[in-house]
């Protein structure tokens, strides 16, 4: 199966939701709403004037965030709905950010070795059958010394059934997940079916690419809450931090990565 063509097909029909979804709340965004999260502004920090690859991007809310902070900023993903509507936006808010329509594994060669930092979060890595290759894109993006940041929900998540009752998947990367969904999370109800291929990959892979592709890791955190309401059966507990309603123990619900270009 050519799971590229087949998730690419997905994420075009997500996005035309997402734009119009509560969940991205597009309205306030560009009202001059920051899309991003407290996990990742705490260790960005002081982004202007600083080089940003910012890898599957979505439709680009973060990415313009990033711009909005003074960052010279590229958005990249391989959905050519997304990006043409991020293109369309960044115009609109009057924003300098580029974007450019491709895999994670064919990074430009025009791009390689012009970043201060690499930025990736929530919902990104399971969607690439193996992180050799993604590590490497990493590393070649950096300048030395550049800084990869990464924040995504936990794999232990992954490991649960679509209305989080089981443990249904394995935690480790050992075959790829076919699924058909009805909705998305940012719209549940939404009236589209999506078949997508994803895989798990558990902490021990991610941070052994990383490590062996020449990242050094400066931090490693777990967090027990999401920062979204995007999972079934979820509460918030305060501002931006949702959890399980009917799992009563503190769980891993996101991570964060910060590392180094040897």
């Amino acid at each position: 199966m050519n799971y590229l063509k087949i998730n690419q097909k997905a994420w075009n029909d997500k996005t035309l939701v997402h734009l119009t979804s509560d969940f991205y709340d597009q309205t306030t965004f560009l009202e001059g709403k920051n899309s991003l999260k407290k996990p990742e502004l705490d260790v960005l920090g002081d982004v202007r004037g600083k080089r940003i690859l910012h890898l599957q991007c979505h439709f680009g809310q973060d990415t313009l965030s990033l711009a909005r902070m003074g960052a010279i900023v590229t958005g990249l993903d391989f959905s050519n709905v997304a990006i043409e509507n991020a293109v369309k936006i960044n115009d609109q808010l009057g924003l300098n950010a580029g974007f450019i329509c491709s895999d994670v594994y064919s990074l430009p060669d025009d791009l390689i070795g012009q970043f201060d930092i690499v930025f990736t979060s929530y919902g990104t890595i399971g969607w690439l059958p193996e992180l050799k290759s993604w590590a490497e894109t990493i590393k070649k993006a950096l300048v030395p010394g550049g800084k990869f940041i990464m924040v995504d929900f936990h794999p232990f998540i992954w490991t649960f059934d679509n209305d989080v009752q089981k443990i249904e998947y394995d935690y480790f990367n050992s075959e790829p997940i076919i699924e058909e969904i009805e909705g998305t999370y940012a719209d549940r109800n939404a009236p589209i079916k999506t078949q997508t291929i994803s895989w798990n990959h558990g902490i021990g892979e991610i941070l052994n690419t990383l490590i062996r592709a020449g990242i050094s890791i400066q931090e490693f955190s777990e967090m027990d809450y999401s920062p979204f309401n995007c999972f079934a059966n979820m509460k918030q507990i305060a501002d931006d931090k949702f959890i399980f309603d009917h799992i009563p123990q503190a769980i891993p619900m996101i991570y964060r990565i910060v590392g180094v270009k040897n």
